[in-house]
């Protein structure tokens, strides 16, 4: 059946995924995307779990591979993981409940087109899995790669990890890494920001489970079993940028239907539930008409036990349960849907650029209030409440630390805190955007947003296309402009005169 559902997934991908209604967007993006079948059996008792990984791989570079290179993020929670690792000292407190724990990633074997293969785990902290192809991969050919692991997941609310509530699975297969210009990017794992960049596949991810679990997924389900207390279920899904899971013995569902996609609220202790949903659906809402289209049939909403305060992923958005104020729950749901859009369908390297896709993703958030009134603020004292908190940075840090690099163009690894990074990110990313509106006028700036989704859709962008998509739909050449902002010479003092 493996076999099958491979060859299945090259030839004859639109019937694979009879099951899904996709719009054109995404159909087109399926055509040329590799395609991820990974079948797991997850071990609730001991928090492992057990996988066979296809990978169908088309080289789309001009250059000739003879070896691939995979990211193990997982192994950022392993124990001595010094350089790659996921949690920084300051947040150990709320992230381990239960004292300091440790997972990661074995690779078991390793096969090309259905023939054994070497493979090796490389990279500090053993980040990265490189299979050596046996039959070098031409441009535009394609081949088949096979990943067997085995998965220890530790307990510690984060991304890939188990709380007292769900068993979170996000980053936790191997995923390829994205090759660009002539040399694979490899970068590891951080505790700061989004450490990692994936582009669009397709998915058929097949997961057996207790069925005393609940199951939120990336994609759609085609088929659910149950057998001798033991769910399988099956979902597809076209043109995502990662697939992740979550699973709770506690979750309750409700659900809604917004046009032809389906939002659920997966949750636990809430309340307020009804009025979550109703968040979602007045963000997806809203993002609709003033960017476009949400090109996807489900939304899911999660409550996790999480460190952070949300935490985007395609199809599938956690909110943690450390968040009690009802407000900040409430932008917390905006924000990660505002990621659907901003990373999720137009992507980039948040390694290198986390502020454009943070930096979007506050911005449309800041922009929901104007357009939905009932909740309280608007988007002048959303901006009013950045400048202050951004000024009161600078000076705190200024005297702490002293010079402040307050350049925003650069790579996670080279900010010197986890404060930093979301200040000169989210920050001064959504002060940025919206002093281009300023700039412009609010209408061309909505032009932008737009024509920037438009274009980039399934794409990956770097600040250069974003300024020149900027420059062209407004008509100013406010190329220099934004590079101030981007390279810290704009004086923001000026703005709270």
């Amino acid at each position: 059946m493996k076999k099958i559902l491979a060859f299945l997934s090259i030839l004859f991908l639109p019937f694979l995924f009879f099951g899904c209604s996709t719009t054109d967007i995404v159909t087109r993006a399926s055509e040329t995307a590799n395609t991820y079948e990974i079948v797991a059996t997850l071990d609730n008792e001991n928090k492992t779990l057990s996988a066979s990984m296809t990978l169908s791989y088309t080289n789309q570079s001009a250059s000739t591979f003879e070896f691939i290179y995979f990211h193990l993020h997982p192994n950022a929670f392993s124990e001595g993981a010094s350089t790659n690792y996921a949690v920084s000292q300051t947040q150990a407190e709320r992230a381990y409940d239960n004292g300091v724990s440790y997972g990661g990633i074995e690779i078991l074997s390793a096969k090309q087109n259905g023939e054994d293969t070497n493979f090796s785990v490389e990279g500090a902290d053993d980040h990265l899995l490189k299979v050596d192809l046996s039959n070098a991969l031409k441009s535009g050919d394609m081949t088949e790669i096979e990943i067997d692991f085995q998965l220890t997941i530790p307990n510690v609310n984060h991304r890939f990890g188990y709380g007292k509530h769900t068993i979170n699975l996000g980053n936790w297969y191997p995923s390829v890494c994205v090759f660009e210009g002539e040399e694979w990017n490899t970068e590891g794992y951080l505790p700061s920001g989004d450490p990692f960049y994936n582009q669009i596949a397709n998915y058929v991810v097949t997961l057996t489970y207790d069925s005393s679990l609940t199951l939120a997924s990336s994609g759609e389900l085609q088929s659910s079993t149950t057998e001798n207390g033991k769910t399988t279920d099956v979902y597809q899904a076209l043109a995502i940028r990662d697939f992740a899971m979550v699973l709770s013995s506690e979750f309750d569902v409700i659900s809604t239907q917004v046009d032809d996609v389906t939002i659920n609220y997966f949750y636990f202790e809430d309340e307020n539930a009804q009025a979550h949903l109703q968040t979602a659906v007045d963000a997806l809402e809203t993002f609709n008409d003033l960017i476009g289209e949400y090109p996807y049939n489900v939304l899911n909403v999660v409550k996790a036990c999480f460190l952070h305060g949300g935490m985007e992923y395609s199809n599938l958005v956690y909110i943690s349960d450390q968040v009690t104020n009802e407000a900040e729950y409430n932008n917390v749901i905006i924000h990660e849907i505002a990621h659907q859009w901003w990373y999720g369908v137009v992507g980039n390297n948040q390694i290198k650029y986390g502020f454009i896709d943070e930096g979007l993703a506050e911005y449309s958030t800041a922009l929901f209030y104007d357009l939905n009134e009932e909740y309280g603020q608007t988007t002048s004292e959303v901006i009013g409440n950045a400048l202050s908190s951004y000024l009161l940075f600078c000076d705190v840090y200024g005297e702490v630390y002293g010079n402040l690099d307050s350049s925003m163009n650069r790579p996670i690894s080279t900010f010197n805190t986890e404060t930093e990074y979301v200040y000169l990110t989210y920050v001064k990313g959504v002060l940025m955007f919206d002093s281009i509106a300023e700039v412009i006028g609010q209408s061309k700036m909505e032009k932008c947003l737009q024509a920037l989704y438009e274009k980039y859709a399934m794409q990956e962008i770097t600040p250069t296309q974003m300024i020149e998509t900027f420059s062209k739909t407004s008509g100013r050449k406010i190329e220099s402009y934004i590079a101030s902002w981007l390279d810290g010479t704009v004086i923001l003092e000026e703005l709270s005169a």
